[in-house]
């Protein structure tokens, strides 16, 4: 399944700021990429990409300030398959876990499990353990908080989120994963491209936030937001929370003023056409245009 990604992204500065941006997809899925421009920028600046702890590439630069266009623009041949979760998977007692795996099992800046153990252990204690008491958890969420962008804010906490009841993509992930973690179940933050393939039109493209946990020997995705299986996701980050991967972190303010994104499948013939087109793109200096119908934030 052939996939286009990208995103535009406008930003304004009074003054420099420097700024790191996770805005990359994932290292991993480097053999299925057909072709992924690196991030371009409206001004020529200089910039350097690293991994962070968690294996995400990070860009590091200094907003000029004034007006900066962010771009990337890729093509991916993803898995056709929806995403596989068995819900008789067992869970792992935390002496048997890998030692890399117990990060994900304490509290973070945004999962504050430890101020939701005992409403966890509540809900979900007659559940059994394993795949079908992650699939609760991810039912409860689903069903209990509302979704809308006018219930977002940077520094909302899990423990917030379960008592209002409202939130954006990254608070469902946020709250699932805080009850998974109250339940002694390691779990951690996702987010990157979903668009709608094979499923009805849901709006504008935009980034989306999931969680993973691990179960018997392995990392299955679930997603309290939407609650079903989907296909064509394509990895950015993975964090202990949000905090880890923000999508632009800056030191300094910053406003946002464009920002659109797109994950759309194509057919192979089209990917072809769509592949000579994007290596003929623009070059990185040249400044990036934006069409008057994207979502503005």
């Amino acid at each position: 399944m052939l996939i286009r990604f990208g995103f535009e992204i406008e930003i304004e500065t009074a003054e420099p700021v420097p700024m790191l941006l996770a805005l990359s997809t994932r290292p991993e899925l480097a053999d299925d990429i057909v072709f992924e421009r690196e991030i371009q920028f409206s001004d020529e600046l200089p910039t350097n990409t690293y991994l962070d702890r968690f294996g995400n590439r990070i860009t590091r630069l200094v907003a000029p300030g004034g007006q900066l266009a962010i771009r990337s623009d890729g093509l991916i041949d993803a898995n056709d398959a929806f995403d596989f979760q068995d819900l008789s998977a067992r869970q792992i007692p935390i002496p048997d876990l890998p030692d890399e795996v117990l990060q994900f099992l304490v509290a973070s800046r945004y999962c504050d499990s430890d101020n939701l153990i005992n409403d966890a252990w509540q809900l979900f204690k007659e559940v059994p353990e394993g795949g079908r008491r992650v699939q609760a958890i991810t039912d409860y969420v689903h069903a209990n908080v509302t979704f809308g962008y006018q219930f977002g804010r940077a520094n909302k906490t899990a423990s917030e989120t379960f008592r209002e009841k409202s939130g954006v993509c990254r608070d469902f992930a946020h709250l699932a994963i805080s009850l998974c973690r109250a339940m002694n179940i390691p779990a951690r933050y996702a987010s990157g491209y979903l668009g709608d393939i094979g499923v009805p039109y849901s709006g504008p493209g935009d980034f989306s936030a999931w969680f993973e946990v691990y179960l018997g020997d392995q990392w299955y995705t679930f997603d309290a937001r939407h609650n079903q299986p989907r296909k064509g996701r394509i990895v950015m980050v993975r964090g202990a929370d949000a905090a880890d991967v923000a999508m632009i972190t800056s030191f300094g303010e910053h406003d946002l003023k464009y920002f659109a994104v797109w994950t759309d499948e194509i057919g192979v013939n089209q990917g072809a056409s769509e592949l000579h087109r994007l290596m003929q793109s623009r070059p990185k200096a040249e400044p990036l245009v934006f069409p008057s119908s994207a979502r503005v934030a």
